[in-house]
């Protein structure tokens, strides 16, 4: 196979793992399904009040899931709580839905 032929066959292999899916903040779907989640314990010391802890997840990055570790974050208003962001399985693959403040 010659090194002209690479950007074609990377191309294929995306679509066919990714396709769009509507409805989803990213828009796409993943045909492999993400890895177990990593149980984190958020790091000492405790923050100042205003912040909230934001678990890990597991992001797509094109050919891959990498681990994204969790932080802590300011909250955007007192006593706001984060929704973490999730992969569902839908009709075309796993999808990811962005978290949000709650």
């Amino acid at each position: 196979m010659s090194l002209r032929a690479l950007p074609i066959l990377f191309l294929f292999a995306a679509a066919l793992t990714l396709t769009p899916i509507s409805g989803l903040a990213a828009g796409l779907a993943v045909g492999i399904a993400p890895p177990a989640t990593v149980v984190e314990t958020p790091p000492p010391p405790p923050p100042p009040p205003a912040n909230v802890w934001a678990p890990g997840y597991w992001a797509w990055d094109g050919t891959k899931y990498v681990w994204v570790p969790g932080s802590y974050v300011v909250a955007p208003f007192p006593g706001a709580v984060w929704v973490a962001g999730h992969w569902i399985r839908g009709g075309h693959g796993w999808g990811w839905h962005d978290g949000h403040w709650r």
